[in-house]
């Protein structure tokens, strides 16, 4: 039998003499970019706003997208100019934890030269936006002085590493943060392309040169897809542990950290019209211990590298081999590779979703504040000074930082004494600090789309919180106000901001066209479903108004709106509501 380290080898060689039509050419580009150096040098060098399409598929790995504004497209078209190209750069902040220092590099990157936006995301990272291709180095340097990186932050390989961000309240939520780190790091690509590029300027190897191996995880051809892990504290689904291609999930007993149930096999992205692509929801394959996380991690992955599909992207993610294999071969697999047997699963169960908004206090007698920011987005308005407010608070009183699953950001350690006077501050710039009032919004979330996105056909940043608004006067009509729903949009079906979770789902169809989908659940442990398709963005609330109504007479005590809609069933649900008034 083959070691698996054979089999990756010979994967190598057959992709480094791959014929005319085998495999997708970003499968090729990989192969023949002498470990991610593609022309990457050659082409910064040039004096042209973007990089050829080579070329874009490999900075990818490096941390970045290359976009363009498509609001000014058909200006420019007009205009006989050539399209208004940007990039997006993407920072790996494992756990979303970072200090009061390094927050401070973003936000000034951000000024100079991004479009004054910073945004986290969904998977508690930094971007920037609106970035120039001649300033792209400036961007990757200065952020890796901050001990910062964007490597694989983007790419076939695993990405951000997310964990519980709130701060520790024993030693073994401590040691989740340790752990997210810790992954982060030993998943990470172990070519030195991103430091000869991006920090010492040295001169790439030429191609013609001997090569060593220097990926003794990804080889030549990384992964088939990205790769995303993340690392939670029992009880609490922050980070959304079903969606992850590998979910730990801490197992503790007397506050102590004795292992983790490893769940593999989630993904939200699908193509419409195409039903071999769905999102999934990952399930139980072992229990393992703390020592055997970052082995067990890697072999999971060595077995999605051999066995992902190189030829279609769309169906490429791990979640199919997951689907079309099945748990037990699955498992098989990663304990021939590992030479010994795992436990079976322990149970996994989750009563809440934590937004930690709000301020609360830490075991070591500090406070932490949870401040909700719209759709991730940091940027001054004439009515929300928010970028300048926190970079105000954050260069006086020097937090230490954390971002969330939700979008939101934490800012932690803070001495009771300071309470008032950060509060006195923050307000000062219009930035609310109760969680109760900001209303329904502080359960939405949308991806960016329009205007950077390639892949949006419909807005969804700009277009929630208008949804969200009406909404929420609906509910209020209704004496709901204040009922815990998450609202979810994103401007394709992609799923970035995780839309096929939650109570309600908006996934961009085509422009201002959406699918509605409800029935989900609050604790993001199950699927919700098309409920309404190509629904006008204006027509959202009256579709919706309906379902709430029901909602409101006929739950059961205690019953969330996904649980109420699963319950009754999507057919019985658009059969009661046609007969309920229409509310706009």
């Amino acid at each position: 039998m083959s070691t698996p380290d054979q089999d990756k080898n010979e994967l190598d060689k057959t992709l480094l003499h791959l014929g005319p039509g085998e495999g997708s050419k970003v499968e090729h580009i990989k192969v023949e970019s002498n470990y991610l150096r593609g022309q990457i040098v050659e082409e910064l060098a040039q004096d042209t706003p973007r990089f050829t399409e080579d070329q874009v598929q490999l900075i990818k790995f490096h941390g970045m997208y290359q976009q363009e504004d498509r609001d000014a497209r058909q200006a420019r078209k007009a205009a006989g100019a050539e399209k208004a190209y940007q990039f997006m750069i993407r920072s790996r902040i494992p756990g979303g934890a970072l200090t009061a220092d390094q927050y401070l590099v973003q936000d000034d990157l951000s000024e100079r030269y991004g479009n004054h936006t910073m945004r986290i995301t969904t998977r508690q990272s930094f971007q920037l936006h609106g970035i120039l291709k001649g300033n792209i180095h400036a961007t990757i340097n200065e952020i890796n002085k901050s001990l910062l990186s964007t490597l694989a932050a983007c790419g076939d390989v695993n990405r951000n590493v997310m964990a519980c961000p709130a701060p520790v309240s024993s030693r073994a939520q401590a040691q989740i943060q340790e752990i997210a780190h810790k992954l982060a790091m030993h998943l990470a690509p172990k070519s030195s392309a991103y430091h000869e590029i991006w920090l010492d300027g040295e001169k790439v190897a030429s191609s013609e040169e001997p090569e060593v191996v220097v990926e003794p995880m990804y080889g030549t051809t990384y992964l088939p897809r990205k790769f995303k892990v993340g690392v939670l504290y029992p009880g609490d689904n922050c980070i959304d542990a079903f969606t992850q291609d590998i979910a730990f999930i801490a197992r503790v007993e007397d506050e102590q950290l004795v292992g983790f149930t490893a769940v593999i096999g989630g993904g939200m992205g699908a193509t419409h019209g195409k039903k071999e692509t769905f999102p999934r929801l990952g399930n139980p394959l072992a229990d393992v211990s703390v020592d055997q996380v970052l082995k067990v991690a890697e072999t999971i992955i060595t077995v999605q590298r051999d066995y992902g599909d190189r030829t279609n992207r769309r169906h490429a993610r791990m979640k199919y081999v997951v689907e079309e294999r099945g748990i037990p071969w699955f498992r098989q697999q990663v304990e021939e590779r590992l030479g010994y047997q795992l436990s079976d699963p322990s149970e996994v169960h989750f009563h809440d979703v934590d937004h930690h908004l709000g301020w609360h206090q830490q075991h070591d007698g500090n406070w932490f504040l949870g401040l909700h920011i719209e759709n991730g987005r940091l940027r001054d308005t004439e009515t929300l000074q928010l970028k300048s407010g926190l970079r105000t608070v954050i260069k006086e009183f020097r937090p230490n930082i954390r971002l969330t699953a939700q979008q939101n950001i934490l800012l932690i350690d803070i001495p009771k004494e300071q309470r008032a006077a950060i509060e006195a501050r923050l307000q000062g710039f219009g930035i609310e600090t109760d969680a109760e009032a900001i209303g329904a919004y502080r359960y939405a979330m949308a991806c960016p789309a329009l205007p950077t996105c390639g892949l949006a056909v419909a807005e969804a940043e700009r277009a929630l919180p208008g949804v969200v608004k009406q909404l929420e006067a609906n509910l209020q009509e209704l004496g709901l106000d204040g009922e815990k729903i998450s609202f979810r949009m994103t401007g394709c079906p992609n799923g970035c901001a995780r839309p096929y979770m939650g109570d309600v789902g908006f996934v961009g169809r085509s422009r201002d066209l959406y699918n509605v989908h409800v029935g989900g659940d609050w604790q993001n442990t199950r699927l919700n479903t098309i409920y309404a398709q190509n629904v006008n963005v204006k027509d959202i609330p009256s579709v919706l108004s309906p379902l709430f109504t029901l909602w409101r007479d006929e739950r059961e005590a205690g019953e969330g709106f996904g649980d109420f809609c699963h319950r009754i069933g999507v057919e019985q649900l658009k059969e009661r509501a046609a007969a309920q008034p229409v509310t706009r």
